[in-house]
Parts: C-alpha cells; structure tokens; sequence
C-alpha cells in the first residue's frame, strides 16, 4: 500500500510479505493507519478527519493479489476493472470536505463496490472491526463453512426446495386472495366473448362492407354515369343518327389498314388503333355489364348499414376494428380457460406446497442435526486454542435454537414443533462465551471485552485455517491484555495461521513480533510526521534492536538483546 496524507502519515509505502507481518513503533507513531488505510481500501467509512491537516485530501493505493477465477475477479471484472497479471490495483480518496472516491482496476467505482470485495478478500479483527462476527447469520455461516459438505450438501437442497416453495406460495397466496377479482374479470370476459360471438366477425368484414355501403348509396348517379359513358363509346340504339367512339375509331382504323403497306410508320399506327379498337370495346361491354350487376336496392343498403352498426359496437369495445375484436377474442378465450382452471390450480399448488413443506421439514431437521454435531467439534477446538491464549478457563459453545410458532404457513415442523424457518434453515445460531468457570454462556458481544474478543478470533481463525476461503487476515490488537507466555502462543497461533494465509498484526508485544516472517517498523520524523522512509522493513541488528526496545523501552540494553535474540531463536526453531 501506499499512504499519502493520512492522519500522521505525510507519505508512505507499506510491504507486506505474503505470510506473517508485525507492524510495530511507538505509541502514536501511526501504526494504526496501516490498519485505517486497509478499512478504506476495503470500502470503510470516510472520515474527513483522517485528512492530514493541510491537505487538500488523503490517498490510498493498494496492490492486491487475486486469482484470475477468484469471484471477487470476476465481479471487478463485471465492473470494467482490469487486472494487471492478477493484481488488481485499488485507490481510495478522501479530501477535507468529506467527499470519497473509490478506483478499481483503474475504473471509477462505487465505494459500496469495493466493501462488497472486502469480505472475500480481507478479514480484519480489530477492537472496533469486529461487528462482523457478533452478527448471528454470520456466525451460522461460519458454522456452515466449517461444517464443509455434512451441511452445504443439504443447504444447497435445502435453499433450492425454499425458493420453490416461496413461488409456489405467492402464486397460491394470489389465486386465493384475488378470487373475487378474477371471478369478476371471468364474468365481464364472457359477456364480451358472447357479444363477438352473436355478431360473428369476419376478417376484413367491416372494410368489405364500407365499400359496398358507398356504392350502394351512390347507385343512381353510378348507374348513370355507366349509361352515358356506354353510349359514348357503343352509342345509343335509340339515336341511330348518334356518333359513337367504337364506330369512329373503327372507321379510322379501317382507313389506315388500306395504305399501311406503303409506309411501317403508318402501319404501326394502324396497329396500335387496332389495339384502342379492342379495347373500348372491351370498357363499353365492362359497362354494359356493370350498369346490369348495379344493385340499387335500398333494402340491401339497410342490411348492410345495419351490420356495420353491430360491428362499431363491437369495435367502440374490444378493438380499433374488427381485426382488433378478434385478437381480443382470442386473447380472452386464452385468459379465461386461466382463470376457469383457477380450482384446479389451487388443488395442483396446494398438493405441491404440501409435498414441498413435508421435505423441507427433513432437509431443516438434517441441517439441524449437521450444524449440531459441528457445533460441538467447532467449539472444543476453540475453546483449546483459547486455553493457549491467556483464556485458560474459557469455553466456547454454540446456541442452536429454533423459534417455535402457531401460524402452520410461517413455519415447518423440525423435531416434532412447528418452528420458523428461512432461507438457511430453520437454525438461530449464536456463539456464546463463558470467560471463567461459574460465569454463564453468553453471547460474545455481552460476553468477551475487545481483547477477548480478538483473541477469540484468532482461535476462530486458527480453527478455520484452510477452510476459509478468506486469504488474508488483519489483526489489530489481538494481543491487548496479555504478555509473557499467553503472548508467545499468541505468535505462535498467528504464525500457524500464516502457513495458509496472509496474516498482517498490528503489534505492540515483542513475543508476537518475533513470530512474523517480516517485520515493519512505523517511525515519526522529529515534526511529527511519517515519510516515505518512515516505514521501514527490519532485517538482522535492526530488527534485534526494535524487539529489545519494545521489550525494555532500551534498544542498547544486553539484557534486553538477548531476550529478543532467545525470542527470534525460538519462533525459528517453531517455523
């Protein structure tokens, strides 16, 4: 990581070795910024006080290793942030107003993005970071991961009959909730389907019949129009006198025929009024026969204006014109057959809610019984990692309880009661403490004071190791309280922790710093301020001499050297 302008940090780069490193220095050195800059990288709260006074704003850079089909990969990647050979660059910025930006991948991204990320990339146990663990759907899940197949076997059955029951539920809830409406909306679509079928429409009927109400209103002047126009072109058998188109064309054709040997022009003029010859012929017989077919009975017009009238009543209410009415119809006929089969429905879902209940009651009650029996190796093996933790007489157990209920909807039957049930299963799962024999379980939140609680954290995590998919750790004070023995076990367990995963502690006990595979040392120049060379990686005399000074306050004292030689030799000899 690199620090700029946090709290007593001017600018600093920070190193952390892939297993075990110990952040020491003195008290208010600014040790604790290297677990405030992780919290930001993380998506933690912004807090313009963090700004360092004079500057215009706080900036962390992190650089964090994550695998190429690790999902906290693939979900930056769904965000547009690319990784740079499996590194994925994260950036943090807080200025003095309070206004934060977050960066992934080299992508603007909402800080609630890179809180999403934290929880499968960093796991940060500290005197106020420990919220996560006091939540109990947490610590069922944590029971859960550590339970491995014996429950997620029967989760994952369990999860996929719950969301089918839900479904099925809702659709059941809604049928029977929704009678009455549907059993009006069934009504009001049979009157209609009955309206349509009493009309019986055809398609393309109401265009079919506006052109016929035209013609049949217009008959007279049709007909007419028809009788002039035939006469002109055939002539009128009462007007022998009378000059007619058919007979003139004909004459003219006929005198063209007679010379169209002397010249192709004219001969193909002759043609072409052979051709107009024909075909008035042919309009005037058109004509004739029109002028027969025209049907001016007005009681024919009355029929169809009548059938037009039913089919505007049908199309005011069910389309924009008859093709419209009968894609209602066929639409309707579909949803009432829906809504008609409304019983047989309720009978098919009720049968099926029933069956779906029955299992999930055995799914509730295997889930019960796994987490029952993980419980008691989960706790046994907490409980002897805290014995080793300055905790000697504390126990660690789990409540796994259910909620009994009467409402038969809301719960499944698990042990003989009827008992509330979720997603997870019908468990309330809650880690309890007893610090000291006589005093009673208690939930860790009531139970344990910040110390404890990080120490009970660690035995958590050393009981995890390897099964938590979570692959770094950050340790803020885990060690507060404790020293001489207590502390080097607690270097000892941090260090075995360290053998699967990435372990930063802030520390400010020696017996824990020994421990680290590398250590860092957190130094204030004489204004105040931490540089860039403020954080410094201790190798060979340096590091003798920081152990000597947090073990007696004097880095040249013999005594003191040689305890920290005799701690360095003993965490060898333990690695």
């Amino acid at each position: 990581m690199r620090i700029r302008s946090l709290g007593v940090i001017d600018d600093a780069v920070v190193e952390l070795s892939p297993g075990f490193t110990a952040v020491t220095g003195e008290t208010g050195a600014g040790k604790t910024m290297v677990v405030t800059s992780l919290g930001l990288l993380l998506g933690g709260r912004a807090d313009p006080a963090l700004v360092r006074i004079g500057a215009a704003s706080a900036v962390v850079e992190g650089r964090i290793s994550v695998p190429a089909g690790a999902s906290a990969a693939v979900r930056a990647a769904e965000a547009g942030a690319e990784l740079d050979d499996g590194v994925l660059l994260v950036s943090r910025t807080v200025s003095a107003e309070g206004r934060s930006r977050a960066h992934l991948g080299g992508r603007s991204v909402p800080v609630g993005l890179l809180a999403e990320l934290a929880d499968e990339l960093v796991a940060v146990h500290g005197q106020t970071d420990q919220q996560g663990l006091l939540k109990p759907a947490r610590q069922r899940g944590a029971l859960d991961r550590y339970a491995g197949d014996a429950v997620a076997v029967p989760l994952a059955a369990y999860g996929e009959a719950y969301r089918r029951l839900r479904a099925v539920a809702t659709e059941l809830d809604e049928i029977t909730t929704r009678a009455r409406e549907r059993a009006q909306e069934a009504d009001l679509l049979r009157f209609g389907l009955a309206e349509i079928e009493a009309v019986e429409p055809r398609a393309g009927e109401d265009v079919e019949l506006a052109a016929e109400a035209e013609r049949l209103g217009h008959a007279e002047a049709l007909a007419s129009a028809a009788a002039l126009a035939h006469g002109a072109l055939a002539g009128n058998p009462e007007d022998p006198e009378g000059v007619d188109a058919t007979t003139l064309v004909a004459g003219a054709g006929r005198a063209l025929e007679a010379v169209r040997s002397h010249d192709p022009a004219l001969a193909g003029l002759a043609d072409r009024m052979g051709e107009i010859s024909i075909l008035l012929s042919d309009v005037a017989g058109e004509l004739a026969g029109y002028a027969d077919d025209l049907d001016a009975d007005p009681r024919r017009l009355a029929a169809v204006e009548e059938r037009r009238a039913a089919l505007t009543q049908l199309t005011r209410k069910y389309g924009a014109d008859v093709a419209g009415v009968l894609a209602w119809a066929e639409e309707s006929a579909g949803r009432l057959t829906e809504l008609d089969g409304d019983d047989e429905r309720i009978g098919e879902l009720t049968a099926e809610r029933d069956e779906l209940r029955t299992g999930l009651s055995a799914l509730a009650q295997a889930l019960t019984d796994a987490r029952t029996e993980a419980a008691a190796r989960f706790a046994e093996a907490v409980t002897a990692e805290l014995a080793s933790l300055a905790m000697p007489h504390a126990r660690v157990s789990f409540d796994i309880r259910q909620t009994e209920t009467t409402d038969e909807a809301a719960g499944v039957e698990v042990g003989g009661r009827s008992v509330l049930y979720g997603p997870s299963g019908a468990d309330e799962v809650e880690l309890l403490l007893a610090p000291h024999p006589g005093a009673p379980p208690r939930p860790i939140a009531k139970g344990a004071s910040g110390g404890e609680l990080s120490r009970v954290m660690l035995a958590v995590e050393v009981v995890f190791a390897g099964t938590d998919p979570v692959p770094t750790y950050l340790f803020d004070e885990v060690d507060a309280g404790v020293g001489g023995k207590a502390a080097v076990e607690i270097g000892r367990r941090l260090a075995k922790l360290a053998k699967s995963a990435q372990v930063v502690v802030v520390t400010h006990l020696p017996q824990v710093a020994a421990f680290a595979d590398r250590q860092l040392l957190v130094e204030k120049t004489n204004d105040g301020s931490v540089t860039r060379s403020g954080v410094t990686v201790l190798e060979g005399e340096n590091r003798v001499r920081e152990l000597s000074r947090m073990l007696a306050g004097q880095e040249d004292s013999e005594t003191a050297r040689a305890h920290a030689e005799e701690l360095l030799a003993t965490a060898r000899a333990d690695g």
